[in-house]
């Protein structure tokens, strides 16, 4: 079964999306920080990481950043899934590793789905 990391900070949007995966035969699993995001990619190995950039503690970036230099989870791929959409912001995450940068206002959950198959 393919695992799927949701890492949001936003309780209402991290189990709408989790619901949604769920629905599609995912297994989900979820972090709300940095931190937690990043030991549960150490630990649970997930085929794909849907990841938030504002959170608590440390941020989005650099949960990117340590992860694409971890050998050991460097080849999963992971989307960012944001509110900034910045150009720069953009650039930045998908120059450190991303797969792809969603902007949060723009994609529904369906969206999303349909975005993770493309990928995985």
């Amino acid at each position: 079964m393919t695992k799927i990391l949701v890492v949001e900070d936003d309780k209402f949007l991290r189990e709408m999306i989790s619901r949604k995966l769920e629905k599609e035969g995912y297994e989900v699993y979820q972090a709300i920080d940095g931190e937690k995001g990043e030991e549960k990619i150490k630990e649970v190995k997930p085929d794909i990481v849907l990841l938030d950039l504002i959170l608590p503690g440390i941020d989005g970036f650099e949960v990117l950043e340590r992860t694409k230099k971890d050998p050991e989870v460097a080849e999963i791929p992971i989307i960012i899934l944001s509110n900034l959409g910045q150009k720069s912001e953009v650039e930045r995450g998908l120059n450190l590793g991303a797969v792809d940068f969603l902007i949060k206002a723009h994609f529904t959950p369906a969206e999303i789905v349909r975005k993770i198959k493309e990928i995985i």
